[in-house]
């Protein structure tokens, strides 16, 4: 039987494939594992060069859209899948992925594939059986996941993740570390969770209150709701009038919603 050699392998852009090489940048993200007994998830193993880092420190469940990268992954990791320290998912990871990945806790451990990153971290968020995620992803998503009040790059994603727990960027990568090497700067990002992903309805009042990041949050939130609600708001939050989305903290987003939740289901009872 033929198996593909590493050497041979051609990155497919279909896949947003850029495999990661640098020795040292795969070292860093093993030892910012945190320490814990959960199982590790590897969506986009590719070669296989984190894997190999990661098989020595617990099991891994890995997920490979490739099905050629799927079967030198079989070859290369013949021992390590006999010994079930590692199993391999060949497929969609977003079609096989319900509320939850996997049925037992897991830290999410990966290289992901640009394309899809954010859609990948934010299902990771709302799946209860994750409690951890360390992912390689370009560097201005990685900056928008970590950013804080008052930064120009916080919004939505920001608030989300400070809604769940805490991240922050353990290293920056040059496109150098990639073969082939990508035309944008990386970084790793360590996301902690301790609470569940916001309810639905939170995130859309944070999609309209971001709609037009250059207008005053007033502007965009009267897109919505009332006015003359809003500015009762405003004055018990001690937010003034012309402050912008990104100045505004998470915890007074939560304050927003919450009244403006209160106020909304006020009306209905009333019937007005």
């Amino acid at each position: 039987m033929y198996f593909m050699r590493k050497e041979s392998v051609v990155a497919k852009k279909k896949f947003g494939q850029n495999f990661l090489k640098d020795q040292t940048v795969l070292q860093k993200i093993v030892e910012a594992m945190p320490k814990n007994d959960n199982k590790i998830v590897e969506i986009g193993p590719g070669l296989g060069d984190l894997t190999k880092f990661l098989v020595d420190v617990k099991s891994v469940e890995a997920f490979e859209v490739d099905t050629d990268l799927c079967k030198l992954l079989q070859n290369e990791f013949k021992e390590e899948i006999a010994t079930k320290r590692l199993h391999i998912h060949c497929g969609d990871v977003l079609k096989v992925w319900k509320s939850s990945l996997v049925d037992e806790p897991y830290d999410l451990v990966a290289n992901l594939p640009y394309y899809i990153a954010t859609n990948i971290i934010l299902k990771a968020l709302a799946d209860p059986m994750c409690k951890n995620i360390l992912v390689m992803v370009q560097l201005e998503v990685a900056e928008k996941f970590c950013a804080q009040a008052g930064e120009k790059v916080f919004g939505s994603l920001g608030i989300i993740t400070q809604s769940v727990g805490n991240a922050h960027i353990v290293v920056k990568v040059p496109p150098t570390a990639f073969e082939p090497p990508p035309k944008i700067n990386s970084a790793v990002f360590l996301m902690q969770k301790k609470k569940d992903r916001p309810e639905k309805d939170f995130e859309d009042m944070l999609r309209v209150s971001f709609s037009q990041p250059r207008k005053t949050l007033m502007k965009n939130l009267s897109s919505k709701y009332d006015k003359t609600i809003l500015l009762e708001i405003f004055s018990s939050l001690e937010l003034i009038q012309t402050i912008r989305p990104h100045q505004v903290s998470t915890n007074n987003y939560h304050q927003l919603y919450k009244q403006i939740k209160g106020s909304l289901d006020g009306r209905r009872e009333s019937g007005s």
